[in-house]
């Protein structure tokens, strides 16, 4: 079995989220990617957001420590194991994030359209799992 980490990223902007309908996955999801070696779970959400958008952002979420040292990272909302095949799987670190700087794309080859999304109106083909985080993160950065 081959296990890679992970990120997913739900960027909230103004009572929405941001998503990409995956053009290989025909899908709707969150930036995300894989961590690349040696890179921290934090600076691999912010570039993995970065590369498929175009956006910069800033995560939310608490630390273990108010301390300097050492160096305390945001906690993922969310840790889950997904298929991806038979004998390769992704511990998926869920983030959540807020826009820092311009709402401007910059369209991406990994994903056919992109947009941001109230709960009211998230597309009606997004699976189950991602509303679920849709509807979580936009609850919790909206308030």
């Amino acid at each position: 079995m081959v296990r890679h980490f992970a990120v997913a990223v739900f960027v909230v902007h103004q009572g929405k989220v941001l998503l990409l309908k995956h053009k290989k996955l025909n899908m709707w999801l969150p930036p995300g990617g894989h961590l690349e070696d040696n890179e921290i779970p934090d600076e691999g959400a912010v570039r993995e957001v970065k590369e498929e958008t175009g956006l910069d952002i800033i995560l939310v979420g608490e630390k273990g420590l108010d301390i300097d040292y050492p160096k305390q990272l945001i906690l993922p909302k969310g840790i889950q194991l997904e298929n991806i095949k038979d004998d390769h799987q992704h511990i998926d670190l869920v983030y959540f994030a807020k826009l820092k700087g311009k709402d401007q794309f910059i369209p991406s080859e990994e994903s056919e359209e992109m947009g941001w999304y109230s709960i009211e109106n998230l597309p009606p083909d997004v699976n189950s799992e991602i509303r679920l985080w849709c509807i979580k993160a936009i609850k919790e950065l909206s308030e």
